[in-house]
């Protein structure tokens, strides 16, 4: 069953920055296209950027926008997304995922059926 992995996350202060890292356990990451979402505690789960197999398309949603960046390495078979400038409200468990890739990527993953890992934890706190 495909399944994506998230590491790197942790406890930062306001201003400061995270990489995050997103791998398959199993499958080859360049087959798909991939998202980074998250979820504050009592929302739910929204979009946060998006790159294609080949890393040629990217999609950022509004609020992260010049202080988030996506990326991959398909050597590595791992993606990434560098967090810069972080606020409290960035606050939340981060997840990755395959998502759909029409002329842009969008935020809706390859399966209704697709089975979330456990995320990592990223809390901005002074």
């Amino acid at each position: 069953q495909l399944q994506f992995v998230e590491s790197g996350g942790g406890l930062v202060h306001p201003g400061g920055s995270l990489r995050l890292s997103c791998a398959t356990s199993g499958d080859s990451l360049s087959y798909y296209t991939v998202a980074w979402f998250r979820q504050a505690p009592g929302k739910e789960r929204e979009g946060v950027a998006c790159i294609s197999n080949a890393g040629s398309v990217t999609n950022y949603a509004d609020s992260v926008k010049g202080r988030f960046t996506i990326s991959r390495d398909n050597a590595k078979n791992t993606a990434y997304l560098q967090m810069n400038s972080l606020r409290t409200e960035d606050t939340g468990t981060y997840y990755c995922a395959p998502v759909q890739l029409y002329d842009q990527c969008i935020f809706r993953t390859t399966s209704n059926s697709y089975s979330w890992g456990q995320g990592t934890q990223v809390t901005v706190s002074s």
